[in-house]
């Protein structure tokens, strides 16, 4: 691969890190201004510097070439030497122009959403930590230094979630995702250790990125176990920090931080960690096809489950959280079946639509003063227009209507999983994407049409939010409209460009899937078409006009829409097999072992030598004659011994 060394790189990061410094000096000396101003500014810096290394990278005649920036040798522990360096390719470029793009509108945003309060300075710190982090997980040039990354944006995801600490729920919030992610990580750090010891028996002890690829197939070769186990090792830390089944519980609960950070981690970006990964290390997963199915079913599984639970929620943030979810779930399920472009394609877009409809719930909370029952909503066209506008679009987008942003990427995944004859995953997929369009229009009917439901008290604060919240909004719903037309369905007139753009980044599989023909892919496109269109048909019979049919089907359905509610009790299902066992045994190695035995050992210790030496210090009598008499009967005692 022709490597074009680059000092522009560590820019890319540095920018957000020095943000991240400038404001934490605004909160500790009560600069909101310099915050407000560094924030935003050090992440549209960042994007300037991304774009002209994408600019660098597009002039290359070749498509494998990639920009290489070699900072200093970081580990050097024989047999392995490790640099630190940041490199760019064509899958990098999308991270970063997304990360640094939709991260600019997000913290853009967040001037007008995080106006009032107190602590921007602290929040803006947070927010460039966490952009800071995401880049250096897309930047590095291997597996340790993506490790940084990886666990950069967990911990800054835990401030950020719980940034209103006062709150327990929101604290509670933040650890759960704490938690939930070091589950996920421990696994990805045992398939870490597991491919370096691997790639050390066949003869190249390294964790960079091109060495590792490099060596798949001669690692699929020696043992397509330890591949496998590899695989799914890392697959687990990516199910944690990507929130798929079963350690996707925390990001709902995760709509307890600020909007902005809804949109910025858990829609746009850290999410998205575990997805990049696996496209990163396609070389190595398309060797174990075991590895692959799982990926697969519970990337379909996760989808469908989470659009389940979506189908009832009356949160607005919280139906977003298991939209997000379920999005995740295509995204593995289209890197499962060894469409990695695809997968890629549908996170790109998912940031766009995703990002404007978490920032569309924002600015209602904004115009409601933080309402977020749906059912308390209604009429909100005449007072939003232009976040009725956006939220729409976006709706159209993800819903997958012909024209707009998911109906290409999304298709591209089911039409993959049809293609490699996993007929149950598409017709799940199908399924999960009918779901999809039902709730997200509920969503909006609720909120957007018909009469108000709005209580009395808040009815005349109702206003449209300011531009600075309003611009990334708009923008965001046009990239959510147009952001598509880069790959289109095979032999529709440009083709899919985006895929061919990402194919020198990303692997195929050992066995090419036949191309659609054009009735198969008609087909495709028609079923995908029909279940999204009529889900939105579905949604305005019931929620679009007076309807008695939701609560009707509520009562009709009562177990199965109290299940839904109860998000099919996983939460206290973990409790009941996790957390309370966890809890008894803490109790009893505090109270038993830690307080009886170890504590007790130790006091039992002093104890017995405080009561010898009250015995012993007896002895010390003053008396002269006793000390005689004491030296008599210890020189007969000699005496004797020495007699024997």
């Amino acid at each position: 691969m022709p490597e074009i060394a680059t000092p522009l790189l560590r820019w890319i990061v540095l920018c957000p890190l020095i943000g991240t410094l400038l404001c934490l000096f605004a909160s500790k000396t009560g600069r909101k201004s310099l915050a407000t101003l560094a924030g935003p500014g050090s992440v549209l810096a960042a994007f300037v510097f991304a774009a002209l290394a994408v600019g660098q990278l597009w002039q290359q005649p070749s498509g494998a070439a990639s920009l290489l920036d070699h900072m200093y040798t970081w580990i050097q522990a024989s047999p392995l030497t490790l640099e630190a360096a940041f490199r760019v390719d064509r899958l990098t470029s999308v991270m970063i122009l997304i990360i640094t793009g939709v991260g600019f509108l997000i913290h853009l945003y967040s001037l007008g959403y995080m106006h009032d309060d107190p602590d921007v300075a602290r929040f803006f710190c947070y927010l460039n930590l966490f952009t800071a982090s995401m880049l250096i997980l897309v930047l590095g040039d291997s597996l340790p230094m993506l490790f940084i990354g990886w666990e950069g944006v967990g911990l800054c995801s835990y401030l950020l979630i719980g940034f209103w600490y006062v709150d327990i729920a929101n604290a509670d919030a933040g650890r759960k995702a704490f938690i939930a992610n070091r589950i996920g990580d421990a696994a990805f750090l045992v398939g870490m250790f597991l491919l370096f010891w691997s790639l050390q028996k066949v003869g190249t002890p390294t964790l960079a990125f091109h060495d590792v690829n490099a060596q798949a197939d001669k690692l699929a070769a020696w043992s397509p176990g330890i591949v496998t186990a590899i695989c799914l090792l890392l697959f687990v830390g990516a199910t944690g920090k990507s929130a798929q089944i079963p350690l996707y519980v925390w990001l709902p609960d995760a709509m307890a931080g600020p909007t902005p950070v809804s949109a910025l981690i858990h829609a746009a970006t850290m999410v998205t960690a575990g997805v990049y990964m696996i496209a990163r290390l396609s070389p190595i997963y398309v060797h174990s096809p075991e590895a692959m199915n799982v990926v697969a079913i519970i990337g379909a599984a996760t989808a469908f489950f989470a659009a389940s639970i979506g189908l009832v929620q009356r949160d607005l943030k919280k139906i977003l959280a298991y939209s997000t979810v379920s999005q995740l779930g295509y995204m593995f399920l289209g890197l499962g079946c060894g469409a990695f472009s695809a997968a890629v394609f549908h996170l790109m877009t998912h940031a766009f639509f995703k990002a404007c409809l978490f920032l569309g719930a924002g600015s209602v909370m904004h115009g409601l003063s933080g309402e977020l029952d749906v059912f308390k909503m209604g009429g909100l066209k005449k007072h939003m227009p232009i976040t009725r506008a956006t939220f729409l679009i976006a709706a159209l987008a993800i819903a997958g209507v012909p024209g707009f942003a998911a109906f290409f990427s999304k298709d591209m995944i089911l039409e993959a999983a049809y293609m490699q004859g996993h007929f149950w995953l598409w017709l799940t997929g199908i399924v999960a994407a009918g779901m999809t369009a039902f709730y997200v229009f509920r969503a909006y009917f609720l909120a957007f049409e018909g009469e108000s439901r709005v209580d009395h008290d808040k009815a005349h604060h109702i206003h449209e939010s300011p531009s600075n919240m309003t611009i990334p909004l708009m923008v965001l719903a046009f990239l959510s409209a147009v952001g598509g037309w880069v790959g289109l369905p095979h032999g529709f007139l440009w083709g899919d460009r985006f895929g061919h753009y990402l194919e020198p980044a990303l692997a195929s599989l050992p066995h090419a899937e036949a191309e659609p023909t054009t009735g198969t892919l008609l087909f495709l496109i028609a079923v995908a078409s029909g279940v999204g269109l009529g889900g939105i048909a579905l949604a305005y019979s019931m929620y679009g006009k007076p309807s008695e049919a939701p609560s009707e089907l509520q009562a009709r359905f009562a177990g199965l829409y109290r299940l839904l509610w109860d998000k099919y009790r996983i939460d206290e299902l973990y409790d009941w097999l996790v957390i309370r066992p966890y809890v008894r045994l803490s109790d009893f190695f505090w109270r038993v072992v830690d307080s009886e035995i170890i504590d007790g050992a130790v006091n039992g210790v002093g104890e017995f030598v405080s009561s010898f030496g009250g015995r012993a210090r007896k002895l010390q009598t003053g008396n002269v004659q006793v000390y005689a008499l004491a030296m008599l009967i210890g020189a007969m005692v000699v005496i004797a011994v020495l007699a024997v």
